[in-house]
């Protein structure tokens, strides 16, 4: 298997010096179980607006949580009153899970996705967002991904052999490799123009900061 597949760069020439599309390409980190990245959906609109192309790369947030997941624990104060006002304000429904799931499986099944199949990924990605945010589904549960990914009309075999030969998590760590090398320690974060956006800043600091840009 190769990292480059229907036009796709490799990855590591996402951020090389001779890569042509380099200077309107924004990199973003995410995982599936981040509030911060289910919200941050939107900020991807901001960029895409200003004639930006994001690149949506896993990074697995809390590799400590067990293959069965955990309880997710009580959801109160002014940071969750933030995320749940910035979703209505997306549009984007949210029901806070009980559980927090291992997404390994699920950033890989996504990564796989992007690099080999990467007309289904937009749709893909937003279908896990959904599952884990709006649904209640567990994103540790290959039964909950090759749904989605049948709905998405993914070759699930193919897909189910990346995983099981480990091919797909194997996209994941470079996509992580990529990012701790630039700096990322968390999710969500951006890479625009060589600048690093580390965290879910207001829409109103990127609008300014994409105006500057895009001029």
């Amino acid at each position: 298997m190769t990292n480059r597949t229907n036009g796709l760069p490799p990855i590591e020439q996402l951020i090389r010096g001779d890569d042509p599309d380099g200077a309107r390409r924004v990199l973003h980190w995410y995982d599936l179980l981040c509030p911060f990245c289910y919200v941050g959906q939107q900020r991807n609109t901001i960029f895409e607006a200003h004639g930006f192309t994001v690149v949506e790369l896993p990074f697995q947030a809390h590799p400590e949580i067990p293959a069965g997941g955990r309880p997710a624990g009580e959801r109160s104060g002014a940071l969750v009153a933030r995320i749940e006002a910035e979703a209505k304000a997306a549009g984007l429904p949210l029901a806070w899970p009980a559980r927090l799931p291992d997404t390994r499986m699920a950033l890989a099944a996504a990564e796989w996705v992007r690099r080999y199949a990467p007309d289904s990924f937009p749709a893909f990605l937003k279908a896990l967002f959904a599952a884990h945010f709006a649904l209640g589904q567990d994103l540790g549960d290959r039964a909950v991904i090759d749904r989605h990914a049948a709905a998405a009309r993914l070759d699930v075999a193919a897909l189910h052999a990346a995983l099981d030969d480990g091919s797909a998590a194997a996209l994941v760590d470079q996509s992580e490799a990529l990012g701790r090398g630039l700096g990322v320690q968390g999710t969500p974060a951006w890479l625009v123009a060589g600048r690093l956006i580390p965290g879910l800043y207001p829409r109103e600091q990127f609008e300014t900061l994409l105006r500057g840009l895009a001029a």
